[in-house]
């Protein structure tokens, strides 16, 4: 798991578990793309193999959060934004949301979810 995340934003409004991905492994969002055979939305099961693949798991059970102070040190989250349901990152304090930027807070959103992320013990 990348230790200094480089935000990246979304290349379409349809690609943010791929950015989230490309953020938290460090690989091109155009490979992460092209290793899943999906230009599309993102499911769970997929994030979880893909991550699983580059050394790192995900917690078993989605958890719900209501505030920051709630989430683990680095977590996948799934929001219930104004305009949809979104993937985000959230590493160490700071969230790296791959459509509104780094934020020192969630975007606005109704529903929070989320697992925590580790590096696979090998």
């Amino acid at each position: 798991m990348v230790k200094d995340i480089i935000y990246v934003h979304e290349p379409t409004d349809l690609q943010c578990g791929q950015a989230v991905i490309a953020m938290i492994t460090g690989i091109s969002v155009q490979t992460v793309c092209s290793e899943l055979e999906n230009e599309r939305e993102t499911k769970l099961a997929e994030m979880r193999e893909y991550l699983g693949s580059h050394g790192i798991a995900l917690s078993p059970r989605r958890l719900e959060a209501h505030s920051k102070a709630e989430l683990p040190d680095t977590a996948l989250l799934s929001l219930e934004t104004p305009r949809c349901w979104h993937w985000s990152l959230y590493s160490h304090g700071t969230f790296y949301d791959p459509e509104h930027g780094v934020m020192n807070d969630f975007p606005e959103c109704r529903r929070k979810y989320y697992w925590e992320m580790t590096d696979n013990e090998k």
